[in-house]
């Protein structure tokens, strides 16, 4: 009976401390991909409109100067874009060279996405596969949901 409690908190504290936090992470880490991928491609976005409408004489905009503090900018020439491309660095490129690199980097971010996905779905099925096992040592069947 003594061993049955032992295995009993040995599950509960891996499921609660290992396993919900490793989803967690997980979870975080894709909600951030999911932001990454809609700022590409709202960029993406700006940049097609861009070209299929020219501008002559500058694009007027609004800039965020940080807590939603914004400032009427003008931008005299838009034929080339500074691009974070990751590490603090920003490059110049055309508009034609920041769609290029938009859809690779687009592409790099959903298969990331896609590798998040399913390690949430592995963890997940190994919560399940834990609680059906406590289930079975508790005599109660099932537990919660993560």
């Amino acid at each position: 009976m003594m061993a049955d409690r032992e295995k009993i908190e040995k599950y509960e504290h891996f499921l609660n401390e290992v396993l919900k936090e490793d989803l967690r992470c997980v979870l975080e880490e894709r909600d951030k991909l999911y932001e990454d991928i809609a700022s590409h491609s709202q960029l993406k976005q700006t940049i097609n409109c861009m070209n299929e409408s020219p501008v002559e004489e500058g694009l007027c905009t609004q800039v965020d100067l940080g807590s939603n503090f914004y400032v009427q900018a003008l931008v005299p020439d838009v034929s080339h874009i500074f691009i974070n491309v990751g590490l603090g660095f920003h490059v110049e490129l055309t508009l034609e060279e920041a769609l290029t690199f938009i859809d690779k980097k687009l592409g790099i971010l959903n298969a990331k996405l896609s590798e998040s996905t399913k390690k949430s779905a592995k963890i997940k099925g190994q919560i399940k596969f834990v609680c059906e096992a406590l289930g079975e040592l508790q005599g109660l069947g099932k537990c919660k949901r993560a």
